[in-house]
């Protein structure tokens, strides 16, 4: 509840328009989620500002707004009468100089007005559920306020406190922290009587550099407690209890098997814990007068693992300082739920069962986490399978992290899948301590992950074993919810049980690039494209995808583990170079590279299994000797020219290609596996050249089987052909293109389904006015007319947006078109915004992709550059980076 006067007193806030309500349920600070009544609080963001969604938070019923007066002045300007049009609805309108501070100064004025006994729990791991314990606790003894969800910082906890009312007696919140010095200012904000630590481990080593800082840091919460405040330990963590020896104030430890002569007389233990069985937590209460007995074990029936231990055991050291009676902590206690996405067990399809703890990860939860994955399937005799993503920010420790993952899950799993950046750097670790390698995946979508798992399901049942248990974690960015969602027996309930279910949750997908200009890979797109395809040709016909130019700038490994997963089983390759990254990652698929491999690359392509195009005998002869060498079998393909005048062996002369099959098949170390021609004009609508390749090549086809030297893998289609001519399918197609949603030509466009994968995206850097007569970038070659208001974008031709000839013309913000003025430089450019209101840095703009309901595609892009859209989304550097 707010008070408005509370609110205006607190913040020194100047008061626009007086509204209709004296109170406000709850502070909002993303309109999409703001509720009838709600203060809508409006913060500027890194990535966006509040205040460019008013209208929004109104309309959902906000009965307040809390602005800045900087940008209020620039509302009055450019929307003259804003104020006048709230009037009707009853809105209350503040403004303050900084509403990230006034939210902070409001949460101090409350805290000191209504003085609830203040409990704050901090820790790497554990937070949210142990903040959920205590509140259940302490509302024995009062009204109890807990800290909504994981609102742990400088923002979320102002935010939370909008709900505290007078009421509440005590207020258990959960401090979290991400840089030096952030404890420290919450502290200072809220004045916590009891301070939590549960544990220190690695997390947000991006910015605390190591262990001890993070420690310190840490630290600040006990350190900060007035004299009478008492500070709760983890006396089993090496670290947080050593922070119990240089403190004032009154400190207990608590721990699994912790006993009181193992500290020294300042501490009190209170707690010993039995082992944790696979199917709960059991708890032993140990008594604090010696020799009396301790009290029976009891039942956690909802809990899972070890990671609950600290949580339940910190609960009741908070309820044993507020004098709270044990019998009564552990009824409370008993029935404690895990939240969302932390350790909880949920049905999935085909019988199996999710322990879905995919909230958030670091090592030590991850550990713990993959421990009782063990000890779960063990007791149970199910399979094991555990579904990863990565552990974000973590710094230098980041390698050392997965590697220690991959070597935990040798012990813990049967099977591995891993997704993200650091796949490989998780299932190396795995495979080289162990793991079969049949049984080591790596993925880039929620969907393949889960999708890789109902296989595997599949074959355990095959197999007469039970449906297996599913362990799936990762940091939030990875968003592994995704992956429970798509395993779940009820999706319906999907809202209910899962984390991070919000519609402003839904809507993001990407994570944040290394650059303000970035390519958004949608791989999703891309395996439905696949499946797409795999349906068109059907099952007697294989499919190859094409990666040439790093999967035409969408990311080749990326690529290859997707489509493999959805219909593909072989890939395509223009030189050793790009099949030797693949080969690299894991990718055991067939690697067909089309191009001229150099005598001096042959050992190498024999070595990693290549399918190599052959048209020439001395070529042929190098491969074999290779193979020979290795005490190999290189298997190729001939390339027969009907017609393309590229590589191969002219098709009109059959019988010179029949000799040169036949002295392929002598050759000792040669395995002649396929033969193929590349289509011309299958993109044309005028397919009669097409036509005549397809019978030069049949018959060419016609006089290897009459000598019973037909190879088994014939193909010809790519794109164009495999969706215009069902005769060039043959036993295998090689779609590039289209599987990645663009259309072949404009004379072949897509069939219904496919989608295009690639958006190409950066952000407004700076706007600034221009006045007539200057000139815009190099040469000087635009002159502006009139003054004229300009953005300045950070993409140029190094990252692949042409210069010259042709330029891209214009791009898209607030979902209209900007052109392009003056010359494209290497790193910037400059567009005309003049007719685009309220255009500032930091907005979205669009090079290629959708904005609003406009668009603009890479067909569109190619023929302003007078070019096609494959060398559009190719030429795009890789310098830019890709996110999926």
């Amino acid at each position: 509840m707010i008070p408005l006067g509370e609110l205006i007193e607190a913040t020194s806030a100047r008061v626009l328009a007086p509204g209709s309500r004296d109170t406000f349920p709850g502070f909002a600070h993303d309109s999409r989620a703001t509720q009838p009544g709600d203060c809508f609080v409006a913060v500027r963001g890194l990535h966006s500002d509040g205040h460019d969604y008013l209208d929004d938070a109104v309309e959902r019923g906000a009965a307040a707004l809390l602005l800045e007066s900087a940008r209020v002045d620039e509302l009055a300007t450019k929307q003259p009468g804003w104020l006048d049009a709230l009037a009707p609805r009853g809105v209350a309108v503040l403004t303050v100089p900084d509403t990230r501070q006034a939210l902070r100064q409001y949460a101090s004025h409350i805290l000191r007005r209504w003085k609830p006994q203040v409990i704050a729990v901090a820790g790497s791991a554990g937070k949210t559920t142990a903040k959920e314990a205590i509140a259940e606790v302490a509302s024995l003894r009062a009204p109890t306020f807990r800290s909504w969800r994981n609102y742990n910082d400088l923002l979320g906890i102002p935010l939370s406190l909008g709900r505290l009312t007078p009421e509440h007696r005590v207020a258990v919140l959960e401090f979290g922290a991400d840089h030096p010095g952030e404890i420290r200012e919450l502290c200072e904000m809220t004045r916590p009587e009891i301070g939590v630590v549960l544990n220190v481990s690695p997390a947000h080593l991006q910015y605390f550099g190591d262990i001890s800082t993070l420690a310190g840091e840490l630290s600040e919460l006990v350190r900060t407690l007035p004299p009478d405040g008492v500070a709760i330990l983890n006396g089993l963590d090496l670290a947080t209890r050593a922070i119990a020896e240089d403190i004032q104030t009154k400190a207990l430890l608590f721990g699994l098997a912790l006993n009181p002569e193992d500290h020294a007389a300042t501490t009190e233990a209170r707690y010993r814990s039995l082992p944790v069985t696979a199917d709960r937590l059991c708890l032993t209460l140990q008594p604090v007068v010696a020799n009396e007995p301790a009290g029976a074990p009891t039942g956690f029936s909802h809990l899972f693992g070890r990671q609950w231990v600290d949580s339940v055991l910190a609960a009741f050291a908070v309820a044993e300082v507020l004098d709270i009676p044990q019998e009564e902590a552990l009824r409370t206690l008993e029935s404690l739920q895990p939240l969302p996405g932390r350790m909880r067990w949920l049905e999935g399809i085909d019988g199996m069962a999710l322990l879905d703890d995919s909230h958030n990860a670091i090592p030590a939860s991850a550990a713990m986490g993959l421990n009782t994955l063990m000890s779960i399937g063990d007791t149970l005799n199910r399979p094991r399978i555990a579904a990863l993503g990565n552990m974000l920010h973590l710094g230098d420790a980041t390698k050392w992290a997965h590697e220690g993952l991959g070597q935990i899950a040798v012990k813990t799993t049967d099977f591995l899948i891993v997704r993200g950046a650091q796949a490989e750097t998780v299932t190396s670790a795995a495979r080289a301590a162990g793991m079969p390698p049949e049984n080591v995946y790596s993925a880039d979508t929620p969907s393949d992950v889960a999708q890789i798992v109902r296989r595997i399901t599949q074959d355990v049942h095959s197999a007469g074993q039970a449906a297996p248990v599913v362990y799936i974690k990762g940091s939030e960015e990875m968003r592994m919810e995704r992956v429970t969602a798509a395993l779940l027996a009820q999706p319906e309930r999907a809202e209910e049980l899962l984390d991070r279910q919000t519609q402003a949750w839904r809507r993001l997908i990407v994570m944040r690039p290394d650059r303000p200009t970035w390519l958004e890979i949608d791989l999703d797109a891309i395996g439905a494209n696949t499946r797409r395809i795999k349906e068109i040709v059907g099952p007697a016909t294989d499919v190859l995808v094409s990666l040439k130019a790093d999967a035409y700038g969408h990311g080749a490994l990326r690529v290859a583990r997707t489509t493999l997963l959805n219909g593909a089983s072989w890939l395509g390759v223009a030189t050793l170079s790009e099949a030797m990254p693949l080969r690299t990652a894991g990718i055991t698929a067939q690697i067909l590279v089309f191009g001229y491999i150099p005598p001096w690359q042959a050992r190498e392509a024999a070595r990693l299994d290549l399918r190599a195009t052959v048209y020439s005998t001395d070529i042929a002869a190098e491969l074999a000797q290779a193979a020979r060498d290795l005490e190999r079998t290189i298997r190729v393909h001939v390339k027969v020219d009907t017609g393309m005048a590229r590589l191969g062996l002219r098709a009109e002369d059959v019988e010179s290609i029949v000799r040169f099959v036949e002295e392929l098949h002598g050759m000792r170390g040669v395995e002649v596996e396929g033969i193929f021609t590349h289509l011309a004009t299958a993109d044309s609508a005028d397919q009669t050249y097409a036509l005549r390749q397809l019978a030069r090549f049949d018959a060419v086809l016609d006089a290897l089987d009459s000598r019973g030297l037909r190879p088994p893998v014939i193909h010809a289609a790519n794109s164009a052909a495999t969706l215009t001519l069902p005769q060039s399918r043959y036993s295998l197609v090689r779609p590039g293109i289209a599987i990645y949603g663009l259309a072949p030509s404009d004379e072949v466009s897509l069939p219904a389904g496919f989608q295009p994968a690639l958006a190409f995206k950066t952000q407004v850097a700076q706007v600034k006015d221009i006045p007539p007569g200057e000139g815009v970038s190099y040469g000087a070659t635009y002159v502006t007319e009139h003054e004229t208001r300009i953005a300045v974008l950070p993409v140029g031709y190094a990252d692949g947006f042409r210069r010259a000839p042709a330029t891209w013309g214009s791009v898209l913000i607030h979902g209209q078109e900007a052109p392009l003025i003056g010359r494209v430089c290497m790193d910037q450019c400059m567009v005309d915004v003049s007719h685009i209101p309220d255009v500032r840095r930091g907005d979205e703009v669009v090079l290629i992709g959708r904005q609003g309901e406009a668009s603009l595609s890479a067909e569109e892009v190619a023929r302003r550059l007078g070019t096609i859209a494959y060398e559009v989304v190719s030429a795009l550097l890789a310098r830019v980076p890709r996110v999926s």
